[in-house]
C-alpha cells in the first residue's frame, strides 16, 4: 500500500500498549507502509527492514542521503541472526545491554536490501527498551527500521506532534505514546572490527574492559 494522505494518529499507553494497536501497526508496515513510534529517546520512523521500496520511501521523506545506512530494531538475538552475522562478543555485548540504547553494527547477511546498509556490508541493530518500539518489533515477527522521523537535518522528534510537524503527509500511522525522554540517541558500537570501536557515543557507556580485544 502507497502511502497518501495525512496521518492517522492513534494514542498508546506508553508503558503498556493494547495489542490490538500493535498488530494493526505491524499490518501497515507488512503493506509497505511507514509508521511512526517512540523509543526511549525519540520517536522513530518505521518500515519493515527487508522491503526495499518501503526504505527507500524513509530515504526520500526524510531527505536523507542513500550513502548513510538505516538501523534496524529487533526483538532478541535469534532475530538478530536472521539479518546479521553474530558473534560471540556480540551475543555478550546484547546480554548485557539489550534491550537498550546500544546499536551495534555488523556484517549483514546477504538477504538485507542494500538500501537498508547503503552498500556498506554491514546493519546497525538494537532491541529498544521502550514497550512501544519493542512490542511492534515483536507484532510484526521481523526487524524494523527506526531512524529518527524528522526531515534530514532537523531536531530529533520527542512527541506526536513534532512528527506531524515535519510529516503532514508520507506516513500512515503514529502511535502517539506521549513525549520520549530526548537526550543523547543510542550508542552506535562496530564490532566488525577487533578491539570493537565506539562510532558514536550516546545514552550507554561502555566499559575499557567491554571494549578491550
Amino acid at each position: 500500500m502507497k502511502n497518501g494522505g495525512g496521518p492517522r494518529v492513534v494514542a498508546v499507553d506508553s508503558r503498556a500498549p493494547a495489542a490490538a494497536t500493535l498488530r494493526d501497526a505491524a499490518a501497515r508496515l507488512r503493506s509497505g507502509d511507514l509508521v511512526a513510534f517512540p523509543t526511549e529517546t525519540f520517536y522513530g520512523l518505521g518500515a519493515a527492514a527487508l522491503d526495499p521500496d518501503a526504505i527507500k520511501r524513509i530515504f526520500a521523506l526524510k531527505g536523507r542521503p542513500e550513502s548513510k545506512p538505516l538501523l534496524a530494531l529487533v526483538d532478541s538475538v535469534a532475530m538478530a541472526e536472521t539479518i546479521a552475522h553474530v558473534s560471540p562478543a556480540a551475543k555478550a555485548m546484547m546480554a548485557s545491554h539489550w534491550p537498550g540504547a546500544l546499536t551495534i553494527v555488523l556484517r549483514a547477511r546477504p538477504a538485507v536490501p542494500l538500501a537498508l546498509t547503503a552498500g556498506t556490508g554491514t546493519v546497525g541493530l538494537r532491541a529498544s527498551s521502550h514497550p512501544v518500539a519493542f512490542g511492534l518489533v515483536r507484532a510484526f515477527g521481523g526487524p524494523v527500521t527506526a531512524p529518527s522521523a524528522n526531515a534530514s537535518g532537523g531536531e530529533p522528534p520527542v512527541s506526536a506532534a513534532d512528527v506531524l510537524g515535519y510529516f503532514p503527509e508520507g506516513i500512515v500511522l503514529v502511535l502517539d505514546g506521549g513525549p520520549t525522554a530526548g537526550g543523547e540517541p543510542s550508542t552506535v558500537l562496530d564490532m566488525t572490527v577487533e578491539p570493537p570501536r565506539v562510532l558514536r557515543q550516546g545514552l550507554v557507556r561502555l566499559t575499557a574492559t567491554e571494549l578491550a580485544p
